[in-house]
């Protein structure tokens, strides 16, 4: 499991023109399938007009589940570029819908693989990204006369204190680092 992981802080959106095509790329921050299958279909509504609504998620803090659609593009040429630049990010629960309105000229696969994975590219740019890590909750418990140098050796390691109880005997109740855990 890793330690730490890299999302979205929040929703971005660039545009493209490439030969007459408008490619418009939304990066959103999604938690669960449900999330992102449900901003699709947001998507896919609000632009209903458009010829293609290719996408590509990442989910989990391992970034282990991923789904890329290319919407009848060619197979290939649409949701995985996507999909490959949420990965070069090293991005997890990120989702990237790229809507396509056709301009009139044909892209072939390798302009459409270039057109979809600029457009994601430039919505992932404008993009904040923060580091999340994670963390287990521990509880531990020591004699009061022992609440000082626990405490120091606490503050020594990334650990958050979430609550602490005082009484004969201190409880604290942390949120370790995972890999702090073994």
């Amino acid at each position: 499991m890793m330690d730490t992981y890299l999302v979205l802080a929040s929703e971005a959106r660039a545009e493209l023109k490439v030969k007459g095509s408008r490619f418009i790329a939304v990066a959103i921050p999604v938690k669960n399938q449900k999330q992102a299958d449900d901003a699709i279909r947001q998507i896919r509504k609000r632009d209903y007009g458009a010829t293609h609504h290719s996408t590509a998620y990442r989910l989990g803090s391992n970034a282990d589940v991923f789904r890329f659609n290319d919407d009848g593009e060619p197979a290939g040429s649409a949701g995985k570029p996507i999909l490959r630049q949420i990965e070069r990010r090293e991005l997890t629960n990120t989702l990237v819908v790229v809507t396509r309105y056709f301009g009139g000229t044909k892209l072939g696969t390798a302009g459409l693989i270039r057109a979809y994975g600029d457009a994601a590219s430039l919505a992932l740019d404008q993009a904040r990204i923060q580091k999340v890590i994670n963390r287990t909750r521990v509880s531990v418990s020591f004699d009061y006369a022992d609440t000082s140098p626990a405490m120091h050796t606490i503050k020594r390691f990334d650990a958050k204190i979430e609550s602490t109880r005082y009484g004969d005997q201190t409880r604290i109740r942390l949120a370790v680092r995972t890999s702090s855990k073994r």
